[in-house]
C-alpha cells in the first residue's frame, strides 16, 4: 500500500495529512513547528509513503531539510500554481492538506526546485548584500539631501559612500550635523558588512567553473557573477534557453486573444534577483560595449528606454544560459547575430 503525505505550513504550526490509494484520511492533526513532532507522527507511516509535500512557504527550509536528513522523500509544493479545490464550500488547513496529498496521489501536484542547503546559505548571505547596500543607498541619500536643503550644495555620492566626516564641516547647525552624522556612522557599519560578506561569499564562488565562464560576458563583474551563478543554482533544471529567460523575468507576461491584448499575466513569476541582476548587466554593458550601445538605441527608437534594457537583459540572460550550460567563454557576435 502507498500513502501520501501533505502538510500545511504556517508560521507557527503545520497540519500533515496522511492518505492511502482510495483517498482514505489515516492522520490528521495540528502540531506545533517542532521537527521531532512531525517525525514523531509521521513515523508509523514512513515505510509506505511516496513522498511528503510542503508547501513551499516563507519557513520551509528547516522542515524540508530535517525530513530530507530523516530519510524522506520531499516535495515543495508551488503553491502558485496548484489547482484550487472549487467543489467544496467550506475550506480550512485540513483540506487544503488534503487536496496537495490528492494531488500528489493524482500526480499532477505542481512542485518546485529544493535549492541544496549548503549552497542555499551562500545564496542568502548575497541576498542579505543586496539588502544592506539597499540600507546604505538610502541613508546616502538621507546625508545628501540634508546637506543639500542645508547649505544648498549639492555633495556627491562618494564621499558619503566612504562615509567621510569632514563633510559635517560644511553644516553650521548642530542639529543638522547630528542628523547626517547618524547617517554617516550607519553608512561606515554597513560598509563593513558589506566587505566582509563580498569576501566570504567571494572565496566560497571563485573556485566553481560557472563563476569563471560568466565573468566573460561583457557587463557581468563579480557580484553579477555570484548573483547569476547562485541564484540559477543547476542550470540543467531549465530544459530550455525560454525556460531560464522566464525565470529570470525576462519574458514578457501579456495576455491575447485573436492578435489583441486582454491583459498580463503574473508579472512575479521568476526570480527577482536574477532579473536584477540581468538589468544591472545590461546597463554596464551599454556603458562599455558600442555593439550593444547601439543595439540599445534602436531599441530605444522603437519603445521606452526600459524596454530597450529589458530586451537587451534578455539578450544576456539567453547568454548565459548556453555559458553555463555548456561551460563555454562568451562570444559577443553570437549575442547579437539574431
Amino acid at each position: 500500500m502507498t500513502l501520501y503525505c501533505a502538510i500545511d505550513l504556517h508560521s507557527n504550526n503545520n497540519v500533515p495529512v496522511v492518505i492511502d490509494d482510495c483517498d482514505k484520511v489515516l492522520f490528521q492533526k495540528r502540531l506545533p513547528n517542532n521537527l521531532e513532532a512531525i517525525q514523531a507522527a509521521l513515523e508509523p507511516f514512513k515505510p509506505d509513503l511516496q513522498a511528503v509535500a510542503v508547501e513551499s512557504t516563507f519557513n520551509w527550509y528547516w522542515l524540508v531539510d530535517g525530513l530530507n536528513m530523516d530519510g524522506y522523500k520531499t516535495l515543495l509544493v508551488n503553491t502558485t500554481a496548484v489547482q484550487q479545490y472549487s467543489g467544496i464550500k467550506h475550506t480550512n488547513d485540513f483540506t487544503d492538506a488534503l487536496w496537495l496529498a490528492h494531488l500528489m496521489r493524482l500526480g499532477i501536484l505542481p512542485t518546485g526546485y529544493i535549492y541544496p542547503p549548503k549552497e542555499r546559505a551562500v545564496r542568502d548571505l548575497l541576498r542579505k548584500r543586496l539588502q544592506l547596500v539597499q540600507q546604505r543607498v538610502r541613508n546616502m541619500l538621507s546625508a545628501q539631501n540634508q546637506v543639500w536643503r542645508s547649505t544648498g550644495l549639492n555633495v556627491t555620492s562618494k564621499p558619503i559612500k566612504a562615509a567621510d566626516f569632514s563633510i559635517l564641516n560644511r553644516l553650521s547647525d548642530r542639529h543638522a550635523q547630528m542628523a547626517v552624522r547618524s547617517n554617516l556612522n550607519v553608512i561606515a557599519v554597513l560598509n563593513d558588512e558589506i566587505d566582509k560578506i563580498e569576501k566570504c561569499v567571494f572565496k566560497q564562488s571563485s573556485l566553481k567553473p560557472d563563476f569563471r565562464k560568466l565573468l566573460t560576458i561583457n557587463g557581468v563583474g563579480n557580484i553579477l557573477a555570484q548573483t547569476i551563478m547562485l541564484e540559477t543554482g543547476d542550470i540543467s533544471r531549465f530544459e530550455r534557453v525560454g525556460n531560464f529567460a522566464s525565470y529570470a523575468r525576462c519574458v514578457d507576461s501579456s495576455r491575447t486573444s485573436n492578435n489583441k491584448k486582454k491583459g498580463v499575466n503574473n508579472k512575479k513569476n521568476g526570480n527577482k534577483y536574477l532579473a536584477w541582476a540581468f538589468v544591472e548587466a545590461a546597463h554596464s554593458i551599454i556603458r562599455y560595449n558600442k555593439t550593444a550601445h547601439r543595439f540599445y538605441q534602436r531599441k530605444r527608437s522603437q519603445c521606452n528606454g526600459a524596454l530597450a534594457t529589458k530586451a537587451l537583459a534578455h539578450k544576456l540572460a539567453r547568454a548565459a544560459y548556453f555559458v553555463m550550460r555548456d561551460r563555454v567563454d562568451f562570444e559577443l557576435d553570437k549575442l547579437f547575430s539574431t
